[in-house]
């Protein structure tokens, strides 16, 4: 995506690229040597225009295929949940993500950064933020996947801290309950469309197909939901907390 490199700084401190993969020649030792992650945005226009559902289709092919390439499955799965925490404007959280993983980002970026052996990983600029010229979908269904019936199994709590305003709450579910359906629950119960959650726990993404029990969260646990707050569509958020 994109026809030319480059990156430039605007006063407003947003990055600017219209290539859908940043690379930048690391040189010598260069890789051991850590940068805190830059708080901006990487701006860019996409060649041929995206429709939201194309975009978050197209993060998740890379998402799931990139274990399949050079490197960790555990640094990927770091990479995906800090950027995430970054496109959502918690580069404290997504900082956080990178150091715990032992992530190395001598630029700055996610976009070009290394783990602790020195194996480089390279994210695309459409998986850290959306292009300027993104086609909006007004009142397009969540591309989730369509809960299917199965028995209930056990009721249980979960307890989940929502990105946008650092609140938890409570949510009832059954341990056979898949991670989409818990998503469609959030949004009855906090107005959240499940298409702009994604959960965490354990520093892992929780996949629409995974079922609660096989999330393994012990009783009281946090689960981590980073909140879309930019895309259309949105509906108010109840602001109160779980008690």
């Amino acid at each position: 995506m994109g026809g030319c490199i480059g990156i430039s700084r605007s006063h407003s401190g947003a990055v600017g690229n219209s290539s859908g993969l940043v690379t930048r020649p690391v040189s010598g030792s260069q890789h051991n040597k850590n940068s805190r992650l830059a708080h901006e945005t990487i701006r860019w226009k996409s060649d041929v225009p995206l429709t939201e559902g194309q975009l978050r289709s197209k993060r998740d092919e890379f998402w799931d295929t990139a274990p399949a390439f050079e490197g960790k499955k555990e640094i990927w799965d770091a990479l995906r949940a800090a950027a995430l925490a970054a496109e959502q404007r918690d580069y404290e959280m997504a900082q956080a993500i990178l150091d715990g993983a032992g992530v190395f980002v001598p630029n700055g970026y996610i976009t070009d950064c290394y783990d602790q052996l020195g194996h480089r990983y390279q994210v695309p600029i459409y998986c850290l933020s959306y292009p300027i010229n993104i086609v909006k979908e007004d009142g397009r269904d969540s591309p989730a996947i369509e809960s299917e019936p199965v028995e209930a199994g056990m009721e249980t709590i979960l307890k989940l801290r929502l990105s946008h305003n650092c609140s938890d709450v409570k949510l009832a579910v059954y341990s056979k309950d898949s991670i989409s359906m818990c998503k469609k629950k959030l949004q009855s119960q906090e107005g959240i469309e499940s298409s702009r959650q994604r959960w965490f726990f354990g520093g892992k993404l929780l996949g629409d197909k995974l079922h609660v029990e096989e999330a393994k969260i012990p009783p009281g646990y946090i689960v981590q939901v980073i909140v879309n707050m930019e895309n259309p569509g949105l509906s108010p958020l109840s602001s109160k907390k779980a008690l």
